[in-house]
């Protein structure tokens, strides 16, 4: 009975190629027979062991063994295995099999099962079927979150009749069929010591010493020797050596995507292929137009990993048709093609206009983890997209418990650094007030000191926590294991004791101790304040010049006791007349001339950002007469008399004479 179990069982593999095979298993030890058995049925992708005892049988003999036997002897459960499942070769007998016809019911499947089933009632399975048909089930199986193929599949005849296949004779497939197998098996963390896949991986070495493979399957072959061999291995060195010396017209959009895949595996390699990197970057621009938005993603992922800061052209090509594809991107796409633009600094207003079309029709289902990319992108390019805002408070409003800390952050700190209030401010900010008293030992001590800085900007004082932040536990925290407190955190804190006392007199709770206040806000790196543009204040001070007549009369970049510093300082006496910068006394009247350049304002906006707002505010409240000097509205003047009335309207009265 075993043994009748055991021809069973072979006559389930797809390829049987030694004449007699039966009758001389009848001469072996029944042990002996079932260990041979095991070892041909169970090729096991994730086994550690060695290689398994092969044996060949011929496929005719299979037919045979079938007829003889009859269909009785299957066992319950199984599929039933008849002459249709006596897979030809290809090239034997392919008129019955529609590939095409395939394909098109092979994407129609939403399981392996499915697959599994589907190919099992092939009369016929040419190899280029079989390898798409394995490809297709190990897509599904990692599209499910499975880094492995499940025991099901692993024990299913048809399963390893189909890899059975591949590995007893990989010399017959084509280089396209065989590439194909080996990119579905490296799509799983596959043993690479397993009898499968060293024969393909063999094969396919010896195929490329030969010089034998396309452009198309070096690629394949490239990426999936990546994934499981890792970039270090050395056959990778000759594809990519072979794809050197190819015409680049020879590669599809796919080729080339799949080039710089290969190259973002193996960064330590483009140093020494950059000019070969700068050929590819240079033809991709012709292939743009025909990228599908997973490759555009791909590609722009890439090019981040690979830091080609000096193609831009291609980036911005790539950023013009990612604006027609914004609505098929998946989330995951969406993302990397933001933080790609984000990384070269990249804006396009046609691609914010489309991004706000997209966040509008979605709001407010809308994935946090998306919302919170689209806002840094706003906050990092300056963008005051109020379609884009607007929105983004809803989807907290709405759903708010889904949002993780650091996603908060992300997305309330446009708010203050583009210094913009949504209409639904109150509903907002009382669900983010609701939020941080539920979960504030939730928050990361960076985290919630950047979000708590961002309410401020905007008058949104965060009192309930203030007594919090300027405990010594907090400070503690918020230093962790570093041995002093980062200076942008000290800056932030600064701020917001400064607002404590100029915005919130009633604040009666601890105060930040002098040892963590800093002197100034403008610092070289990691400033509260925007430096003056250099070009703009050149201009003005010649005017400031004429207009009070001497230097002297005004002083330049002044720090104020109040960590502030000013760009111009002008000095007035009780009676209105101009005193000169030395003068410490009798100053009646300090102006605070704010000089702001385009950087001061949100992009393509005359909205001055959060942190400019906030320094005049407490500019004010401190006594001073602030005025503004902004960019816009000096580029307007055509002469430098012009200029000196733009200055006197401006500075004084327009009752009162110019006094020195």
């Amino acid at each position: 009975m075993a043994l009748i179990t055991l021809r069973r069982n072979l006559c389930h593999l797809p390829d049987f190629r030694i004449h007699g095979a039966v009758a001389a298993l009848k001469n072996q030890p029944v042990n002996h027979v079932h260990k041979a058995a095991k070892a041909h049925l169970c090729p096991l992708l994730f086994s550690q062991q060695s290689s398994p005892f092969r044996v060949r049988f011929h496929h005719s003999c299979c037919k045979k063994f079938h007829s003889e036997n009859g269909n009785d002897l299957h066992p319950v459960g199984e599929p039933m295995f008849s002459q249709v499942h006596d897979w030809d070769r290809q090239g034997e007998n392919t008129e019955n099999v529609d590939e095409e016809r395939f394909y098109r019911r092979l994407s129609s499947f939403t399981s392996s099962a499915e697959v599994l089933g589907f190919i099992s009632t092939l009369a016929t399975l040419p190899d280029a079927v079989a390898a798409r048909a394995l490809q297709w089930i190990c897509e599904m199986e990692k599209k499910d979150g499975n880094s492995r193929l499940p025991k099901e599949i692993l024990e299913n005849n048809i399963f390893k009749a189909l890899c059975f296949r591949f590995e007893q004779e990989p010399s017959r497939l084509s280089n396209t069929d065989i590439v194909t197998a080996l990119q579905a098996l490296s799509l799983l963390h596959v043993d690479p010591q397993s009898g499968l896949l060293v024969s393909l991986v063999a094969e396919c070495q010896s195929r490329l010493r030969k010089g034998g493979l396309e452009v198309h399957n070096l690629c394949i072959l490239g990426e999936s020797l990546i994934k499981l061999q890792g970039p270090g291995c050395t056959t990778l060195e000759v594809i990519l050596c072979q794809l050197q010396g190819e015409n680049l017209e020879k590669f599809t959009p796919e080729d080339i995507v799949a080039l710089y895949r290969m190259f973002q595996a193996c960064p330590g390699k483009v140093e020494q292929l950059q000019t070969f990197l700068n050929q590819v970057n240079n033809y991709s621009l012709s292939v743009v137009s025909n990228l599908s938005p997973k490759l555009i993603s791909q590609m722009l992922n890439a090019l981040v990993a690979l830091d080609q800061t000096r193609a831009l052209p291609l980036i911005i090509k790539l950023g013009k048709y990612a604006v027609r594809h914004i609505p098929n991107f998946t989330n995951e796409e969406l993302k990397k093609v933001l933080e790609a633009f984000i990384y070269f600094g990249h804006t396009d207003r046609f691609f914010t206009k489309a991004l706000e079309q997209h966040v509008s029709a979605l709001c407010p289902s809308l994935n946090p983890e998306i919302v919170s990319k689209i806002m840094e992108y706003c906050s990092r390019r300056l963008i005051l997209s109020k379609p884009i805002l607007d929105a983004a408070a809803e989807i907290f409003v709405c759903q708010s418990e889904k949002f993780s800390p650091s996603q908060i952050s992300e997305l309330i700190e446009p708010f203050g650094k583009l210094n913009y209030l949504p209409p639904n401010a109150s509903a907002l900010f009382r669900k983010l007030e609701n939020t941080l008293f539920t979960d504030f030992n939730h928050f990361p001590p960076k985290i919630l000191l950047k979000l708590l800085h961002s309410c401020l900007l905007i008058e949104r004082h965060p009192v309930n926590f203030m007594a919090k932040i300027f405990s010594p536990y907090f400070l503690q925290q918020l230093q962790g294991e570093e041995t002093y407190l980062d200076r942008l955190n000290l800056a932030q804190l600064t701020q917001l004791y400064l607002t404590s006392v100029l915005e919130c007199p009633f604040y009666k709770g601890p105060k930040l101790l002098p040892k963590y206040q800093v002197k100034s806000f403008l610092t070289p790196c990691c400033s509260l304040e925007t430096p003056v543009d250099f070009h703009l204040y050149k201009s003005v001070m010649i005017g400031l010049i004429d207009l009070l007549g001497a230097r002297l009369y005004f002083a330049s970049k002044v720090l104020t006791p109040y960590c502030y510093t000013i760009d111009v300082e002008i000095k007035l006496d009780e009676e209105g007349f101009v005193l000169p910068l030395t003068v410490n006394e009798d100053v009646h009247k300090r102006i605070a001339l704010c000089i702001d350049g385009p950087k001061r304002f949100c992009f393509n906006s005359k909205n001055l950002l959060g942190k400019e707002a906030v320094k005049q505010r407490h500019l004010r409240l401190l006594g001073y007469q602030v005025v503004q000097i902004p960019y816009h509205e000096v580029e307007m003047l055509k002469s430098r008399p012009e200029l000196v009335e733009y200055l006197q309207r401006k500075l004084f009265s327009q009752n009162d004479e110019v006094q020195r």
